[in-house]
């Protein structure tokens, strides 16, 4: 027969209420007390059963976590991550797709507003606007995306993006363009700000683009035929589709174009030539959205970037 908390409560001598409070309350039962309830649970077996207590503590128990691509490389990390955050703080994680779509992002929103306690939304497409709406119906956490009075978890990639720049410009590159992501990305939007604000570097952009391998692919034509030594795109699938598309126009990468990635996806450290590329810390990203989320915590959190520095960059052709 199935373990009940009447079981839990006999065995370590307290009354079911204490047995129930430390699964849905803990902070209301004393340390010595919740260690032997939970000592004791864990010797029978006995697991709450989390629709029930959904009844008594109007939580579920479930967070959602919503991306802009599952097939993009920048996710899978921040996701697992996220999910062992949820897990150890007793919480299923539900995970979901919008396909770079804002009604698609909207839709989900208000579709995991009914089965969790709180969602974290990752890349967002949506306006301000749209953003501050859908607030006052669920709690949420934004990764990489700034907005007032809500929580946030943001990769510094501006400090990044000028940090690549100014690696190009010690190599000597003087004209270099920029491979813009999405219209509705905030970190297109940072990229481009910081790139284009670093001296001595004429900067071209190209934009917007997908933020996919076949949007690189798609851009190399222009950036070919634009007079640059060096690139930087939006993300490190961008730029493994713009080597490949400049290839196919005999540009040589390193030895003609340089080219630099975001992300340091596993993705962008197979190809050859090894992509240099924007270390973004999404590990790190996706647990500290989840404590956010789980500890109610209003606040702005800002992670480190650096760069990582491999054969996709090089001196300009004929330099000294």
């Amino acid at each position: 027969m199935a373990v009940t908390i009447r079981d839990v409560a006999h065995a370590c001598g307290v009354h079911v209420s204490t047995v129930s409070r430390t699964f849905s309350a803990p902070h209301m039962v004393n340390a010595e007390t919740r260690t032997r309830v939970l000592e004791a649970a864990e010797r029978l077996g006995y697991r709450p059963n989390r629709a029930a207590r959904s009844l008594t503590t109007g939580r579920t128990g479930n967070l959602g976590l919503i991306v802009a691509d599952l097939a993009n490389p920048f996710f899978p990390p921040l996701i697992k991550a996220a999910q062992a955050a949820a897990r150890a703080q007793d919480y299923h994680l539900f995970v979901a797709d919008t396909d770079e779509d804002p009604a698609e992002e909207r839709d989900l929103v208000l579709a995991f507003s009914k089965q969790v306690d709180g969602i974290v939304l990752c890349s967002p497409r949506l306006s301000n606007k749209a953003l501050g709406e859908l607030a006052e119906t669920i709690p949420f956490v934004l990764v990489n995306r700034r907005m007032r009075g809500v929580p946030t978890v943001v990769m510094d990639v501006a400090h990044g993006a000028r940090t690549a720049m100014e690696h190009l410009a010690g190599l000597g590159h003087r004209r270099v363009a920029l491979v813009s992501g999405p219209a509705g990305s905030w970190t297109s939007g940072e990229i481009r700000r910081a790139a284009t604000d670093v001296p001595g570097v004429e900067t071209v952009v190209f934009g917007p683009n997908a933020p996919t391998e076949q949007g690189g692919v798609a851009a190399a034509g222009q950036v070919a035929e634009a007079g640059v030594t060096g690139v930087l795109a939006y993300n490190d699938l961008v730029a493994i589709g713009l080597i490949e598309g400049l290839e196919e126009r005999g540009v040589r990468v390193p030895a003609d174009v340089s080219v630099i990635g975001v992300d340091d996806s596993a993705t962008g450290r197979l190809h050859r030539p090894k992509l240099t590329t924007v270390a973004m810390p999404t590990a790190d990203a996706g647990r500290m959205a989840v404590d956010l989320i789980v500890k109610s915590m209003s606040a702005a959190t800002v992670l480190d970037t650096h760069l990582v520095v491999r054969e996709s960059t090089a001196p300009p052709k004929g330099s000294p």
